[in-house]
C-alpha cells in the first residue's frame, strides 16, 4: 500500500486547514486509517483513527472537538478536517495504514504502512 499526504500549509491561529491522504495498491477497506503528527523535538504522536467501514472513530484528547477524520473509500482517501488551529498543532503531519478490522491502533508501530507526511505550521 501507497500512501500520499497532501494539504499542508501555513494558516493562522484559530484558522482551519483540511489534510488528505490517497492510497493506492491495496483494498483500502481493509485498512483502519491513521493520521499521526510529529513535531520537532518531539515524538510521533497519535491524533486520530477511523475503521475501514467509517463507524468507529478514535481522537487524541487534545484534539477532540477540533479534528474530524473521514474517509471515502470510493476514492481510496482519508481526510483530517482541522477547525480553530493551535500554535501547538504545528507539525508534519503522517498518514498511516493498519491491516485490521478489530481494534483501532494507537501506537506508530503498530502501522504497517505509512505515507511522507505534510508539514502543518499555525502561526500565532
Amino acid at each position: 500500500v501507497q500512501l500520499q499526504a497532501s494539504g499542508g500549509g501555513l494558516v493562522q491561529a484559530g484558522g482551519s486547514l483540511r489534510v488528505s491522504c490517497a492510497a493506492s495498491g491495496g483494498i483500502f477497506s481493509s485498512y483502519i486509517m491513521g493520521w499521526f503528527r510529529q513535531a520537532p523535538g518531539k515524538e510521533r504522536e497519535s491524533v486520530a483513527a477511523i475503521s475501514g467501514g467509517g463507524g468507529r472513530l478514535y481522537y487524541a484528547d487534545s484534539v477532540k472537538g477540533r479534528f474530524t477524520i473521514s474517509r471515502d473509500n470510493a476514492k481510496n482517501t482519508v481526510y483530517l478536517q482541522m477547525n480553530s488551529l493551535k500554535p501547538e498543532d504545528t507539525a508534519v503531519y503522517y498518514c498511516a495504514a493498519h491491516w485490521g478490522i478489530v481494534t483501532i491502533p494507537t501506537q506508530p508501530s503498530e502501522y504497517d504502512y505509512w505515507g511522507r507526511g505534510t508539514l502543518v505550521t499555525v502561526s500565532s
